[in-house]
């Protein structure tokens, strides 16, 4: 079968800072209180006017640019999110659309945060077996759109944005493992629990602010650090690697003291670990490809690096995959 590798990355990320200052002011909270429990201290946060497909089509046509290829040349187009600019039609057939994919199939791929990453496992299945040249992978997510900013618990975490990879066949290095994981018995810890066929829309819900996340913030972190861990273990042994061989380890950003437990778990040093939840929040299925845009675009990735890259998220979800870069 063929080896896969990343041809391009991109992302795009919206002007609007929003500090923790800023929500000192419409929030019972402080700078002190969400730095120390989460390592964040900024988000961004989309414009009125832009939507989950206004961010995706900006990363990926960074993405494009990159990879040297058209956007005629995309096979594929798949979309992991959250906050989608409709139900339906999916959002990956709006940025088709926009950036001029005409060639592309598309479609959207739901797994909690970990969204990109099976959104990536799944779209590498097409270029190993032939069926596709060039799949362009997308995590993005208009998340603030989906928090309540009257619960200090959620809102403080999240911001927007949108990472953008074209994958393709690459001579050597690229995709050495994966590993997926699910656990729906634990669904009920991070919900969005109207708007669906089973709570639709309504006056009801709209009194009881049930259109907004509910997340039960200590089973979520007690899944997190365990399966952060479980998971790049596995990622890890499947490609035949030790903890030492990886140079950089590109987590979910979801909170600083999950990654902090998990390179404890993993045995991963500080130095090799990427952080950017201080500048950007949690952008949900976006954190993993934006964080790997800026340390590529920093120069910190050279050909033949061994990359860890997970997530976990609602569902419950989990997953991550190990890669060796062949930019």
């Amino acid at each position: 079968m063929n080896k896969v590798g990343i041809l391009g990355v991109g992302s795009y990320l919206p002007e609007k800072k929003v500090t923790n200052f800023d929500l000192e002011k419409i929030l019972d909270t402080s700078d002190e209180w969400i730095r120390t429990r989460t390592g964040i201290k900024e988000r961004r946060f989309a414009s009125p006017d832009q939507a989950a497909s206004d961010l995706a089509a900006e990363a990926a046509e960074r993405a494009i640019k990159d990879a040297g290829i058209s956007a005629e040349d995309i096979d594929l187009i798949i979309v992991g999110t959250n906050s989608p600019d409709t139900l339906y039609p999916a959002t990956a057939c709006l940025v088709q659309d926009r950036i001029g994919a005409k060639n592309a199939a598309a479609f959207d791929l739901q797994a909690g945060c970990t969204g990109w990453v099976y959104a990536f496992i799944v779209g590498a299945q097409f270029i190993k077996t032939g069926m596709y040249k060039h799949v362009l992978v997308i995590g993005v997510e208009a998340i603030t759109r989906m928090v309540d900013e009257k619960d200090r618990d959620t809102y403080v975490l999240f911001g927007d944005g949108a990472g953008a990879t074209v994958l393709g066949e690459v001579d050597k290095g690229g995709l050495l493992s994966s590993a997926l994981y699910a656990d729906g018995s634990l669904a009920e810890h991070i919900i969005l629990p109207a708007g669906g066929s089973r709570l639709p829309l309504s006056q009801e819900v709209l009194d009881k602010r049930l259109q907004y996340t509910r997340m039960n913030g200590r089973e979520v972190f007690k899944f997190a650090v365990r399966e952060i861990g479980k998971v790049s273990l596995d990622a890890i042994k499947k490609a035949g690697l030790t903890a030492d061989d990886i140079r950089w380890f590109i987590p979910h950003q979801a909170n600083l003291r999950i990654i902090e437990a998990g390179i404890k778990r993993i045995g991963i040093p500080g130095e090799r670990v990427a952080i950017t939840i201080d500048k950007y929040g949690n952008s949900s299925a976006a954190t993993v490809p934006i964080t790997l845009d800026e340390i590529y675009r920093e120069g910190k990735i050279k050909a033949g690096d061994k990359l860890l890259m997970v997530s976990f998220g609602a569902g419950m979800t989990s997953g991550g995959f190990v890669l060796e870069w062949s930019k």
